[in-house]
């Protein structure tokens, strides 16, 4: 049967190639078995039901929180020509009454539904009445607890799900940490061979926190970065998104609000416009995105800070979903922080924790130093190796020049022993800058010796130094009233032991620069064409009422613009035309083609160049690690390719470590006379490597109790793979 699918995913949706891991998701789903899928938004998680369903004899019943995400769906789906219907409050009567007679005269394979309606009686009895083979939860961590969206109702698929045996049924989510996988599948009775797993990392996204200075400016800047490109604007309030909605639309913006405080009307047009290329921007609350499947957005920011990484993670995700780069930009202030602390205080005593847990988390990767991707992937359990992604602001900073700023150091982590280690930066600032504030009087601390020695620092420089020293270790935060209080490591520095290292200066917001651009996700195509091509694709859309992606994404307008296909048959090779869209389309889009190469005298780019051209990209990443592993298969030493592509040694050895996991042999000469460990250490690591296995170094790296740094554990990890292959 995968053979069908494969067929299916050519002629119905037009993509040449599974992503990675669908074809086994599909399998598994085809063969009847519970399935528990993980996948990034944009992954194409929807794909892994969709084509079953089309396999599948009977109904696919899709569960899906959001009116909007329904409505997507069903459009997309209606537009390559399946039949799929929803169910929802959004449909007037007589409409409603003809899709369910739809269902009971077996006249449709997908229907999409929201689990209230899924618990309504009725709608079970009607679903009883005819044969379901598929039962897909979409939004799937809505099931647990620990997610960061719980919603009672979905518990309770668990009883709907028992009263369809012969169904299978698959739940899927873009946002799970491992502990709400397990409760997902523990509330579904899913066994543990049967879920998969993807990679959580969005290559195509790039990451940026920076410091809230100035946001109005901070984000005018950002977005003339972007004409007449899609975006989203989140806002921690609904005044916030009004305020920003007025000074962007005087400022010429094209740009609407949305928020729960406007009209169902309003929100309905704003969203109907954004999605159909009528505005470009979007300001609004995290009430806005979760049912767009809009692939062209370019940007999103957050002007405020997220709730929780799996907010952040869930609404970068909306940004380029056509697989093309987007860039994604969080203003980081310690303001926002207080307000997300004052909601998670209105809580009961369990989400307060939950809510706690999760904000701590997030401060954790805004803070960062590192690749963003490492923090932000190890929350979902997904261990990220590469040092440097290319694709964020820590790793396009390179090497950041430190200074010494023990003394500083010093001097505040006194103050905040000597104010009793129950205030928060702000106070601590106060104090050490001799403010006057009526909380520095109240508690007496104008007599504190630290009082005014640090009257030199400015306010927002102290602030930046605070939060190094809270990301160094030296301090801990009270993560329910914000105060801080001195670690094991703050002693040392106060005795000077140890010398702390860190930015004096805060850095400059960072500009897209040249480098920044270096790493396109698209192709080399004409601009112009590429513009006369949408603005036909806005005709057709507008026509049938539908978003422009339904007739083609972005992606698909690119390729046409870069090959310049002049037959039917060499528009099928173009990624996302499927038969149905071919026979709707093509020959307007021909029309078009063939009129602009004439009059530019352009001849169509043959199929060998483009496939030549998406392999290189393809595999542009892989060469290096696969030139470096091979030639020191060939004899070349560590040092020898260090030299010879200027680099590390730590690089040297991510590049052999990936060589080696992907599965090649490499000869072992050589790596152990790198480890600087005693011959005690490395017979435990090794043992230790036969006990845990080699897939993850963190539990390696504990069970050692720390004694071996991660470095270290690669060398030898390398080593071990070499001689064990």
């Amino acid at each position: 049967m995968i053979d069908k699918a494969q067929l299916i995913l050519k002629r119905t949706f037009g993509y040449d190639e599974f992503r990675p891991l669908q074809k086994e998701i599909i399998d598994n789903i085809l063969k009847k078995r519970d399935t528990l899928v993980i996948m990034p938004t944009g992954g194409g998680k929807s794909i892994c039901y969709q084509i079953p369903a089309l396999i599948f004899p009977g109904l696919t019943v899709v569960v899906s929180p959001l009116i909007s995400l329904m409505k997507d769906q069903v459009e997309q789906l209606m537009a390559v020509g399946v039949d799929a219907i929803y169910l929802n409050s959004s449909l007037p009567p007589s409409e409603y009454s003809r899709n369910i007679e739809k269902i009971r005269q077996n006249r449709v394979k997908m229907l999409y539904l929201a689990p209230e309606t899924l618990l309504k009686p009725d709608i079970i009895n009607l679903l009883a009445s005819v044969r379901v083979d598929c039962l897909a939860i979409d939004e799937a961590h809505c099931i647990s607890e620990w997610g960061h969206d719980f919603r009672p109702e979905y518990r309770q698929l668990s009883a709907v799900r028992a009263r369809f045996p012969d169904s299978v049924c698959v739940a899927l989510t873009a946002t799970a940490t491992p502990r709400v996988q397990k409760d997902i599948k523990a509330s579904l009775n899913f066994d543990d061979s049967n879920e998969f797993i993807g990679s959580f990392n969005r290559e195509n996204l790039f990451i940026r926190v920076v410091s809230k200075k100035d946001p109005l400016s901070q984000t005018i800047h950002f977005l003339k970065k972007f004409p007449d490109q899609s975006g989203i604007i989140y806002c921690f309030s609904r005044r916030q998104v009004d305020e920003l909605y007025e000074v962007l639309e005087d400022e010429g913006f094209s740009v609407r609000p949305y928020h729960a405080g406007l009209s169902e009307t309003d929100r309905k047009k704003n969203q109907e416009m954004f999605i159909k290329d009528d505005v470009q921007i979007i300001v609004a609350t995290i009430a806005f995105g979760m049912g767009i499947n809009k692939p062209n957005v370019r940007f999103v920011i957050h002007y405020d800070l997220p709730k929780n990484i799996e907010s952040y993670y869930q609404e970068i995700g909306r940004a380029g979903r056509d697989g093309l780069r987007a860039e994604c930009l969080l203003l980081l202030s310690y303001a926002d922080i207080q307000k997300i602390k004052f909601f998670i205080n209105q809580k009961n005593d369990h989400e307060k924790r939950v809510a706690t847990i999760h904000l701590k988390a997030l401060l954790q990767f805004a803070e960062s130093e590192v690749c963003r991707r490492i923090p932000l992937l190890t929350y979902f359990g997904e261990a990220y190796s590469v040092k440097n992604c290319d694709m964020c602001d820590n790793c396009l900073a390179g090497e950041i020049e430190q200074t010494d700023i023990t003394i500083a150091a010093q001097k505040f982590l006194s103050c905040v022993k000597k104010t009793g280690e129950m205030f928060g930066a702000g106070h601590i600032i106060d104090v050490l800058r001799g403010s006057t504030a009526k909380k520095v009087m109240k508690f007496g601390h104008q007599n504190l010796s630290t009082y005014g020695i640090g009257k030199d620092v400015s306010k927002n420089k102290w602030f930046h130094l605070s939060r190094q020293f809270l990301h160094k270790g030296l301090m801990e935060q009270d993560m329910e009233y914000g105060g801080l209080r001195l670690t094991q490591k703050a002693w040392d520095v106060f005795k000077g032991n140890e010398i702390v290292m860190g930015r004096l200066e805060e850095e400059p917001v960072a500009e897209l620069n040249g480098k920044d651009r270096e790493k396109k996700a698209d192709l080399d195509h004409d601009a112009t064409f590429f513009e006369i091509l949408r603005k036909k694709r806005k005709e057709l859309a507008d026509k049938a009422n539908v978003p422009p992606y339904v007739i083609f994404s972005d992606k698909t307008l690119i390729e046409i613009a870069a090959y310049f296909p002049q037959t039917i048959n060499s528009l099928r090779n173009i990624f996302g035309i499927g038969e149905e869209k071919l026979k709707k389309y093509g020959i307007t889009f021909l029309e078009i083609i063939r009129e602009y190469c004439g009059d530019h005298h352009i001849a169509e780019k043959s199929e060998i160049v483009k496939k030549t051209t998406r392999s290189s990209k393809k595999h542009f990443k892989k060469l290096r690690h696969m030139a470096v592993g091979e030639a020191y298969n060939d004899g070349q030493s560590i040092s020898g390719l260090m030299a010879a592509y200027s680099i590390k040694q730590v690089t040297v050895i991510d590049h052999l470590f990936k060589y080696i996991k992907e599965g090649h042999a490499l000869r072992p000469d050589g790596l152990i006379e790198l480890s600087i460990v005693t011959p005690e250490q490395k017979t435990r690591v090794f043992k230790t490597f036969d006990e845990l296995g080699t897939d993850y170094l963190s539990p390696v790296y504990q069970a050692l109790n720390e004694e071996v740094s991660y470095d270290e554990l690669k060398i030898l990890c390398l080593y071990y793979l070499s001689v064990n292959n």
